[in-house]
C-alpha cells in the first residue's frame, strides 16, 4: 500500500453522504451490525461530551492511566495535521497500513450506502479497538452527544460532561438548555457521570436526565471541587482535601478540566500519584501551544508565537484569561474562523487584553469567514484590525513593527493545523 492509500479512502468517504453533519444513529447502527457490533467488545470505556475542555480532560485522564501502566484506545476529533491523530490503538497512533485496511473494510461492508464521514470513520475506530486488547477505551464525542456516532456504548464505565456553552446552534439548538439536552444524552442507566462546572440551567437538564436513566452524578461543587492557590491545585471530594501540582496545560480553565480528570480517576479507584501524573504529563497539541521551531519562529526575534484552536465564545473567554495571566507584553491575534462561528463573541472578551487583530482566511476549509468580515467585527469592538493574505504575512507584519510582541494564532483548529504542519 502507498502512503496515500488512507487519504484516498478518506476522500472517497466524504462523498457517501451530501451533508457533513447529519445527526442520527440509524446509519451507524446498521454498519456496526454488519461489522459484528465491535462496540460490544471494547475494554472499559470512558465517554466524554461537552462544548469546551473535552480534549484536554481526555488527555489528562489518558496521561494518568498510562502512568499507572494501563494501555488506552483513544478516539478524538478533529485532527490537526493528519487523520491518524484521531485514533490511538493501545496507546500508539494507528499505522497507515492498519488504517487503510480498516477503512477499506468498512467502505466495502457499507456498500456505498449513505453515511457521513464521521460516522464511517467512527465505526472504523471501534473496529480497531475491538480487535486489539487494551485496559481502557477513551471516546470523545464529535458533536452533541445524544445522536453522536460515538454514543453506541451500552454501558461505559464512566461518562463525563465538560462545560457546556453555546456552539453548533444549527445542529444542537438555539438555547443553552437545548444544547445541554443533547450533551446529556450520553448518560446511561446506572453509570456514574462526572460533571464539570456548568451554568445553572445546564445542571438542571443534566440532573433531569440522570434521574430519568438512574445515573449517579459526581458534579462540580457538589461531590467535588477544585481551585488553584500559590501554584498548587487544591482538590476536595466528599471525604478529604488533596494538594496536587498545577496542570502543565496552560490556562486557568485547565484547573477545572484537571478537577474533572481527577474525579474520573478517583471513581476508577486510582491513587493520588496517578492523579498527579495526569496533571503533569498530559499533552494536547494546538491548545495554547507555543511554537518552538519552523519558519514562523525565525521571524519572532525577541517575541513569542502561540497557537490555540478555540473558536467559540467560551473559548474566547478562556483565551482572554490566559493572556491576562501572561507577563506584560503587547499581544496581537492572527485570527481565522469558519463562517458558522460568531467572530464578535469570540473576540469580545479580549478587547482589553490585545493590541490588535490581523484577519486571515482558513485555507483548508471552504467555509471560512472572509478577512473583511473578521476585520469589521474586530473594529466594531474597538480593536485595531488589519487583513493579511496569509499567516506568514500577518506574523511578518506584526514583528516588523513590534519585535518583542506576543502573537496568538487562533480561531480555528483547521487554521492551527495548517500552522503546525508548516512549523513542526
Amino acid at each position: 500500500m502507498t502512503s496515500h492509500t488512507s487519504d484516498a479512502l478518506l476522500s472517497r468517504m466524504m462523498t457517501l453522504h451530501p451533508k457533513v453533519i447529519d445527526l442520527t444513529l440509524d446509519r451507524v447502527w446498521k454498519l456496526l451490525d454488519r461489522l459484528g457490533n465491535p462496540q460490544d467488545h471494547l475494554p472499559p470505556t470512558i465517554h466524554i461530551a461537552g462544548t469546551n475542555g473535552k480534549g484536554s480532560t481526555l488527555a489528562m485522564i489518558r496521561a494518568g492511566l498510562e502512568s499507572a501502566g494501563k494501555t488506552c484506545h483513544v478516539f478524538t476529533s478533529p485532527h490537526l495535521i493528519r487523520f491518524h491523530e484521531r485514533i490511538r490503538v493501545s496507546g500508539d497512533l494507528i499505522s497507515e497500513e492498519d488504517l487503510s485496511v480498516l477503512l477499506d473494510e468498512c467502505d466495502h461492508i457499507n456498500a456505498q450506502q449513505s453515511i457521513t464521514f464521521f460516522e464511517i470513520t467512527t465505526c472504523a475506530a471501534l473496529l480497531a479497538f475491538a480487535r486489539q486488547k487494551a485496559d481502557y477505551c477513551l471516546l470523545e464525542v464529535g458533536l452533541g452527544g445524544r445522536l453522536d456516532a460515538t454514543n453506541v456504548i451500552e454501558r461505559p464505565v464512566v461518562t463525563v460532561v465538560t462545560p457546556v456553552s453555546m456552539d453548533h446552534e444549527a445542529f444542537l439548538g438555539n438555547t443553552l438548555s437545548e444544547i445541554a439536552h443533547e450533551k446529556a444524552g450520553i448518560l446511561k442507566p446506572g453509570v456514574p457521570c462526572v460533571v464539570g462546572p456548568q451554568a445553572a440551567e445546564v445542571c438542571t437538564i443534566i440532573e433531569k436526565q440522570a434521574q430519568k436513566c438512574n445515573a449517579v452524578l459526581h458534579a462540580y461543587n457538589r461531590q467535588w471541587s477544585v481551585s488553584s492557590h500559590s501554584d498548587r491545585l487544591l482538590y476536595r471530594d466528599e471525604y478529604q482535601d488533596y494538594c496536587f501540582p498545577e496542570p502543565n496545560l496552560i490556562g486557568p480553565h485547565q484547573i477545572q478540566n484537571a478537577g474533572t480528570a481527577i474525579a474520573v480517576l478517583q471513581l476508577l479507584n486510582f491513587d493520588t500519584a496517578v492523579c498527579a501524573a495526569a496533571l503533569t504529563s498530559a499533552e494536547w497539541p494546538g491548545r495554547m501551544q507555543r511554537l518552538q521551531s519552523g519558519p514562523l519562529v525565525t521571524m519572532q526575534r525577541s517575541g513569542e508565537i502561540w497557537v490555540d484552536g478555540g473558536h467559540n465564545p467560551a473559548a474566547g473567554r478562556a483565551l482572554a484569561q490566559v493572556i491576562k495571566g501572561f507577563p506584560t507584553q503587547p499581544t496581537y491575534l492572527v485570527c481565522g474562523m469558519q463562517n458558522s462561528k460568531d467572530v464578535a463573541e469570540f473576540l469580545r472578551p479580549m478587547t482589553s487584553v490585545i493590541q490588535g487583530v490581523t484577519a486571515v482566511t482558513v485555507a483548508s476549509v471552504g467555509n471560512s469567514h472572509s478577512t473583511g468580515t473578521i476585520m469589521q467585527a474586530a473594529q466594531n469592538l474597538g480593536i485595531k484590525a488589519h487583513t493579511a493574505p496569509s499567516v506568514t504575512k500577518a506574523v511578518e507584519a506584526i514583528f516588523s513593527h513590534r519585535s518583542h510582541a506576543r502573537v496568538v494564532i487562533c480561531g480555528s483548529l483547521h487554521l492551527v493545523g495548517e500552522v503546525l504542519s508548516q512549523n513542526s
